[in-house]
């Protein structure tokens, strides 16, 4: 086990797997992974320049960064690009963060908006899951740790399918948890609310201030420290939850 200047213990020389980790949340799990001594599998799937500079962030920490640019919820490019680095190491951690928004209220959502935020979040995570899977429950050990939302707890005018789809990431999680604890492997969900990233910025702060009871928005790393604590040994009796991250948003 290693200690990295963190009231936490990672274990040494393991890899983690974040998808949808050139950005935001995914950006800020990614760097705190690597401040905990894991090497990263980073994920993204398009902004080639964005997951560059993470990977760099990651290697001034000194772990080796893999950056795997491919769409989760494309099943052909989840097996082409996993496949063969699964043949030789299974990740100990395996963050499933890819996400997409399309707002709109119902009556005006088109079926594309619906269909793509179901399959990125729901799609990518069974595919990206179901490949990583086999090698945990082989070794008998991993953590999976799945991005949710407040919104998927309580619900958002405008984001029906976000909702739903986020919704659905908390049950697949406790569903899962309950299949493979038996073999030592952990499933948790981490809820975030209104966090200050790209896909936030439009958001008029006035609105939002006053149904925070903390009276700030949250940061990117805010939601990386629950992440990282469970990935660590102290968190090794947590399984089937949810972690709100929301700052008393919804409670």
């Amino acid at each position: 086990m290693t200690q990295t200047g963190s009231p936490f213990t990672f274990p040494s020389g393991k890899t983690a797997l974040v998808t949808g980790g050139s950005r935001g949340i995914g950006r800020a799990i990614s760097l705190s992974l690597a401040r905990a001594g894991f090497d990263i599998w980073l994920n993204y799937r398009s902004n080639h320049a964005a997951a560059e500079e993470v990977g760099r962030e990651i290697a001034d920490l000194g772990r080796s960064c893999r950056l795997l640019g491919f769409d989760v919820s494309d099943p052909e490019a989840v097996s082409r690009s996993l496949d063969p680095l699964l043949a030789t190491t299974t990740p100990y951690v395996l963050v499933n963060n890819a996400g997409a928004i399309r707002d709109a209220v119902m009556i005006w959502m088109k079926f594309d908006e619906w269909r793509e935020v179901l399959r990125t979040i729901l799609d990518g995570f069974f595919l990206v899951t179901k490949c990583v899977l086999p090698g945990m429950l082989s070794s008998r050990e991993g953590r999976i740790v799945n991005i949710s939302s407040t919104s998927g707890q309580a619900g958002r005018p405008g984001q029906v399918n976000y909702a739903a789809a986020k919704a659905g990431l908390i049950g697949a999680t406790k569903a899962l948890a309950a299949e493979v604890g038996r073999r030592g492997v952990l499933v948790n969900a981490v809820a975030p609310g209104f966090i200050a990233t790209d896909m936030t910025a439009q958001v008029p702060l006035d609105r939002v201030l006053p149904a925070i009871p903390l009276g700030r928005v949250g940061q990117a790393e805010d939601v990386a420290g629950i992440v990282a604590f469970l990935c660590s040994s102290e968190a090794g009796y947590i399984t089937g939850q949810v972690f709100g991250c929301n700052g008393g948003l919804y409670v």
